[in-house]
């Protein structure tokens, strides 16, 4: 009988973890079919190419907001950072729809970027960081690492920013939306660039040698 390696996930844990994150993928692939079925749409009208946008950021809102209560309900820990940048984007993304603002709603990654760098490096220049706290129960690193961690995502998240002004002055509507599923590809190259500095300094608990 073949014995199964515990550091092995067994097909359940597999699936249950591609689950995850195709359901945080989930809301931003709602906004990217929303949007452009509603570019086939009428010019003009409550439903048309005019609104296509503010349905595509409600339809992200809503979706977002549920997969946190899908997290809640089933008993799954909601990741701080998670309920951050959610409820940044919810806010920013409402004020747009109510303000009938599409200025408001290309400049909310902006926006959103810029707090989440400056909670960063406000954080670190009195002396706490923020980076650490959201994170500390994951991985157990020396301060040094936790520093420069938050120096590299506060970094990230300032070109971010930077590139969202550059995307949305100088492409069209269309290309800026759909760009959304890019923006989440860039986040995931650069935790995974991070990933060897972080397995580095990384500190596991000293293993107990079995009595004999």
């Amino acid at each position: 009988m073949s014995e199964t390696n515990p550091s092995q996930p067994t097909a359940g844990e597999a699936a249950a973890r591609a689950g995850g994150i195709w359901m945080e993928l989930g809301p931003t692939l709602a906004f990217i079919v929303i949007y452009n079925v509603l570019l086939r749409f009428p010019e003009e009208g409550m439903l048309s190419k005019a609104t296509a946008l503010y349905w595509a950021t409600g339809v992200l809102i809503a979706a977002t907001l549920t997969v946190i209560v899908v997290k809640k309900i089933r008993g799954q820990k909601i990741p701080p950072f998670l309920l951050i940048s959610s409820s940044l984007i919810g806010v920013f993304g409402t004020l747009g729809i109510l303000l009938q603002s599409k200025l408001f709603l290309f400049i909310k990654p902006t926006i959103v970027n810029l707090l989440l760098a400056g909670l960063i490096f406000g954080g670190l220049a009195v002396g706490r960081n923020v980076w650490k706290m959201l994170f500390r129960e994951l991985f157990d690193l020396p301060d040094f690492a936790w520093r420069t961690l938050a120096i590299r995502w506060g970094l990230y998240f300032v070109a971010m920013a930077a590139w969202n002004e550059f995307l949305w002055r100088t492409f069209s509507e269309a290309t800026w939306a759909n760009w959304k599923l890019g923006n989440i590809v860039i986040g995931i190259v650069f935790a995974i660039a991070n990933t060897p500095y972080t397995l580095k300094h990384i500190r596991h608990p000293e293993k107990v040698e079995p009595s004999e």
